[in-house]
């Protein structure tokens, strides 16, 4: 059984020459809690044996470490999916970094009026760009998209009859789904059509029969194939007009380029939505814009101001940090410098060449592997089931998911995946001055022990 009165005291624990070290360095409360409970484990015997005064200070250090270690930390992309939800959608450019630096460890004029010396409002912030960008006549920035569908609906459709395609009942990421999203809103859902077919006429009885909210979500995270039908979005839009009924487009995933040039499907663009007569549009900030996330609604000022006033408007508005962002990624938008400035485009417009060279080198260098024809994917709820060619630096191993749990256990781990029982990592998802440090990390790994 064990002597817990063996045990030294917390007085005397703390005023050991090591426990004065540590309170210098992260204070007493902290250092009290962390004895206090490493005390308790032992003697609850989740700690075996009876530690002395230095193997306690010792498990009192790496208890406080763990509670000071970050859970949100930098990682290297090696798995080819450019915008990869789980690593945290798309990279910032440098200078979108800079900007929500500069307004985050300053003051800012967030809601005030440098010309006029007054109180100003935050809806004033990324407006500009974003109209001269998208050519909208007003727009407003939320926190996310699905914040901005619940707003809309909210604000313009609630207790009116919304009629949506059946194909478009879509979930999105993490259990949410459109239909719950609009029952939320209040709006009376509408069901239009079927999974795979869905007809002008079948909108045509729906407004017929009282509807006057038509909304279109697109499909930017699912592909429906074969036997499909869906009616064109101009003559739906005309359609919806006649009858004075407001049609909203959820974009989703938001698009400003012509993708088709990258050699992927055409994605219906912000620009196309707003010809078409789109009463409202809206998308995300961080996926195919490649900015912050957001949520970024576009409209007629009239109706825009309809939307500010709501009360869910507060609840969900952007901060900061999320506007200076938003404005300066669409700012390499309007000086045409996408391709250059914004990581995720940098990625999908990356010659196959240049991605060859690089893992050639990583080979050549490292001397293990080949290197091999591969496909890399955009992710993200975007563009569902498009890819690149790529070429992959591909190691052999024992055991490849040994191998990838000490990636994930560096300084700065690397998240690569395995195709057919061999560790592959992608060139186009790694930043080229990442190379140096890719490298020494895999060789790190690889001086381990014989990992082949």
């Amino acid at each position: 059984m064990k002597n817990t009165r063996a045990l030294p005291s917390v007085d005397l624990l703390l005023s050991s020459e090591p426990a004065q070290v540590l309170r210098t360095q992260i204070g007493r409360k902290l250092l009290l809690q962390a004895i206090r409970e490493v005390l308790d484990d032992i003697r609850n015997d989740e700690i075996a044996g009876t530690p002395d005064i230095a193997e306690i200070l010792n498990l009192t250090s790496e208890r406080i470490q763990s509670w000071l270690d970050q859970s949100l930390v930098p990682v290297i992309n090696a798995t080819g999916v450019i915008i990869h939800t789980n690593l945290g959608r798309s990279p910032l450019s440098t200078e979108t970094v800079q900007a929500m630096s500069a307004v985050s460890c300053n003051f800012n004029t967030l809601e005030f009026d440098l010309s006029k010396g007054v109180r100003g409002s935050r809806y004033v912030h990324a407006l500009d760009i974003i109209k001269r960008v998208t050519g909208a006549e007003s727009a407003l920035v939320v926190n996310n998209n699905a914040g901005a569908v619940l707003l809309i609906l909210s604000a313009v459709a609630s207790r009116k009859k919304a009629a949506i395609s059946r194909s478009q009942l879509v979930e999105i990421g993490g259990g949410f789904r459109v239909p719950d999203v609009m029952r939320q809103s209040g709006v009376k859902l509408i069901e239009v059509g079927t999974t795979n077919r869905t007809r002008l006429s079948d909108f045509q009885d729906a407004l017929d029969d009282g509807v006057r909210v038509i909304v279109r979500a697109h499909p930017s995270n699912y592909k429906i194939i074969g036997f499909t039908e869906e009616p064109d979005y101009t003559e739906l839009v005309k359609l919806a007009h006649r009858y004075e009924a407001i049609v909203i487009d959820d974009l989703g995933s938001g698009c400003l380029l012509d993708t088709s040039a990258y050699g992927l499907t055409h994605e219906p663009t912000i620009q196309e939505s707003l010809s078409a007569g789109s009463d409202i549009v809206c998308f995300s900030g961080d996926k195919l814009i490649g900015g912050p996330q957001a949520g970024i609604i576009l409209g007629s000022e009239a109706i825009l101001k309809v939307i500010r006033k709501h009360p869910l408007a507060r609840a969900v508005r952007a901060d900061k940090t999320c506007l200076a962002g938003i404005q300066s990624t669409l700012t390499h938008y309007l000086k045409d410098e996408v391709e250059r400035k914004v990581p995720i485009w940098k990625m999908i417009s990356m010659s196959t060449d240049i991605i060859n060279q690089r893992a050639i080198t990583w080979q050549s260098e490292l001397k293990v592997g080949e290197v091999k024809d591969g496909l890399s994917t955009i992710g993200g709820g975007s563009l569902p089931g498009e890819t690149l060619p790529t070429r992959l630096w591909v190691i052999p191993v024992k055991s490849p998911q040994a191998f990838l749990a000490r990636l994930r256990k560096l300084a700065t781990p690397i998240i690569a995946r395995v195709e057919k029982d061999e560790v592959v990592f992608d060139p186009r998802t790694i930043f080229p001055e990442q190379d140096e440090l890719f490298m020494g990390l895999i060789r790190q790994v690889l001086n381990q022990g014989d990992q082949r």
